[in-house]
């Protein structure tokens, strides 16, 4: 009898670099299209470059399988920080690529003192990172969202206490 081959998941988070610009973007078009830039996130994050101490990929080798980027936002008047786009190429997902991009970004983002993250997407997947959803429209977007994805993370205590507002590009 022979053994059933297993597949091994190993996979490494690092800080993204300049050179992985050409494969992250390859990544988001592929997982997003063309119609991404038209979205609430993307115009968030239109002309604003993303914090590349809080952007991470994960590579397989030397094959990027995925990345996080986190972009400084506003919401009403205070600071904060967007998470997105968070991608995982299609045959690495369900691995633990995304799982461990997002731990390491919001970790990251604890660490240099940041006390909100901000996201468009799915709650079952990300609440379990500890984001929620505030009351609808108390966070309004440049674009049309679906509000019950309209999600936050604090990351300091009190951070969503009279957290509100028009969120827009950081200066």
């Amino acid at each position: 009898m022979s053994q059933p081959s297993m597949m091994i998941d190993s996979f490494t988070v690092q800080a993204e670099r300049p050179e992985h610009a050409d494969a992250i973007e390859a990544l988001h078009e592929a997982s997003f299209g063309p119609g991404r830039f038209a979205r609430a996130a993307s115009l968030l994050r239109e002309g604003v470059p993303h914090d590349p101490a809080l952007s991470f990929v994960a590579t397989a080798g030397l094959q990027l399988i995925g990345s996080v980027r986190l972009t400084p936002i506003v919401i009403g008047d205070r600071p904060a920080i967007l998470l997105g786009p968070l991608a995982v190429v299609e045959g690495w997902k369900g691995r633990g690529a995304g799982k461990s991009l997002m731990r390491t970004a919001l970790a990251a983002a604890a660490e240099a003192g940041h006390s909100v993250v901000l996201l468009v997407g799915d709650e079952p997947y990300y609440g379990p990172f500890g984001f929620v959803r505030l009351e609808p429209y108390r966070i309004t977007l440049p674009a049309p969202a679906d509000p019950a994805r309209v999600l936050v993370c604090p990351l300091a205590d009190g951070a969503l206490d009279g957290l509100g507002g028009a969120a827009r590009r950081a200066a």
